[in-house]
């Protein structure tokens, strides 16, 4: 009995330091080093759409320009300042890959203005290294760059083949200067590994052709290969003046584009109405936590306090984790903590109809606890199992921000539910088996019955 005093002593103190954790770092504010993470439906904010064309790429690179993609443009959010930013990509259909279903998703909390949100992305280049064909004709190209009409760019842009060479595969970008004092300044390009085996093999089989380099659809410059160039570096020399050659220096290292993207969707969530969402799933998560420990003390009397204690624990827990992780909340996100509420409920109610099953049969008390334990356990860890595949599989499948959301949370809510129900219901049930038998039968009874 001393043990039992001991390991239940030691489980209540470690509630009530998670409980502080989670109750002392919410009430430091902003000022906090574990803060709540919210979602854009809670704290408000701007979600942007892009449709990614990778029509030029083989169906074997989408899914690593997309990764690439998604990588850039969350780099460049980030040191814009946007704290939390959520980048994901999505596949618009459910049998793979299309050229209209690769989509990306920006949310940036605390954004609430559309222009500032897509400036943000709008301002990152996308990079082009595409290559000359017999019938180019470079110079005469070249002339027609003084033309700004959509059609004679397209004109030129088409005229040079894809070469899978883009500015995804940049590593720095920097200004040179050439040797004379009349030089303009250009643009030195270091590429990464695979990037720089790429180029050298460009050059290597296109001995004579023009590499053109093309910004946003614009040529810059098409210089003609005269030899294999290794070591992964290029220049581009586009007649930039300081200012003009740093912007751009700046830009692509902010992150240039490895595929052009263009933007089909935006939604935007006013702080007060996320705020409003907030206070909404705050009530209904007490409610719904209120509701729930009066039935169970009402119908399971002592064992009911117990569960209470232990679903306690299991919130603070949980909202622990989220804090850590540190876990998004949504909306969603909410709906699946309060379900995996009802989860441990429903954990608690098997063990309880389990013990009440052995003392009807006369059982004592510590036995029966014992054995009801025992009892339910493959029922609580087969019905947990399955619920656990299913929020796996949900967040493995889905590239839905909203259904990560809420997968995490609920598999996060169910895991803890296990553990209050198992370890901490079991070891407070075992302090109240030395009861006298009318103490026993008050405590331990059923619903309104009075045994």
């Amino acid at each position: 009995m001393k043990k039992v005093r001991i390991a239940a002593f030691a489980v209540l103190i470690v509630g009530l330091l998670v409980g502080y954790f989670v109750y002392s770092t919410e009430r430091a504010g902003e000022e906090s080093r574990f803060p709540f993470s919210y979602g854009l439906d809670l704290d408000g904010g701007t979600r942007l759409v892009y449709r990614a064309d990778v029509s030029q790429l083989a169906g074997t690179d989408v899914e690593g320009a997309m990764e690439t993609l998604r990588q850039t443009i969350e780099r460049r959010v980030n040191l814009f300042g946007v704290s939390e930013a959520i980048v994901t990509t999505e596949t618009g259909s459910v049998f793979g890959a299309t050229e209209d279903g690769q989509r990306l998703s920006v949310e940036l909390p605390g954004i609430t203005d559309v222009s500032q949100a897509t400036d943000l992305i709008g301002k990152t280049p996308l990079l082009e290294f595409r290559l000359g064909t017999d019938e180019t004709q470079g110079k005469l190209l070249l002339a027609q760059t003084a033309s700004t009409t959509d059609s004679a760019r397209a004109q030129i842009y088409n005229a040079y083949e894809h070469t899978g060479l883009t500015g995804g595969q940049l590593k720095r970008a920097s200004v040179v200067f050439g040797s004379q004092m009349s030089a303009s300044p250009q643009v030195l390009l270091q590429f990464d590994g695979a990037g720089a085996d790429l180029f050298g093999d460009l050059t290597a089989k296109n001995i004579g052709k023009e590499m053109a380099i093309f910004l946003d659809g614009n040529l810059l410059s098409a210089p003609v290969i005269q030899t294999e160039i290794l070591g992964g570096e290029a220049t581009i020399t586009g007649n930039f003046t300081a200012v003009e050659a740093r912007d751009l220096v700046e830009n692509l290292n902010f992150g240039a584009l490895p595929v052009p993207i263009e933007l089909i969707e935006t939604s935007s969530v006013g702080p007060s109405l996320g705020r409003v969402t907030l206070v909404e799933g705050v009530y209904a998560m007490m409610i719904a936590f209120s509701i729930v420990s009066l039935f169970m003390i009402v119908w399971y009397r002592l064992p009911g306090v117990v569960a209470v204690v232990s679903l306690a624990m299991y919130a603070a827990i949980t909202f622990a984790l989220f804090k850590l992780i540190p876990v998004t909340l949504t909306a969603s996100g909410l709906a699946g903590f309060i379900l995996s509420l009802g989860m441990a409920v429903d954990a608690n109610v098997l063990i309880f109809e389990r013990i009440l099953d052995e003392r009807k049969r006369g059982v004592a008390l510590k036995d029966a606890i014992t054995t009801g334990f025992s009892r339910a356990w493959p029922a609580i860890r087969d019905g947990n199992i399955t619920s656990i595949l299913a929020a796996v599989i949900m967040y493995w499948m889905s590239s839905a921000a909203v259904v990560k959301g809420f997968s995490l949370v609920f598999l996060l809510g169910v895991l803890t539910s296990m553990l209050s129900a198992i370890v901490v219901s079991r070891t407070f049930l075992m302090l109240f088996t030395n009861l006298s038998p009318r103490a026993e039968r008050l405590l331990f009874g059923v619903g309104f019955n009075k045994n």
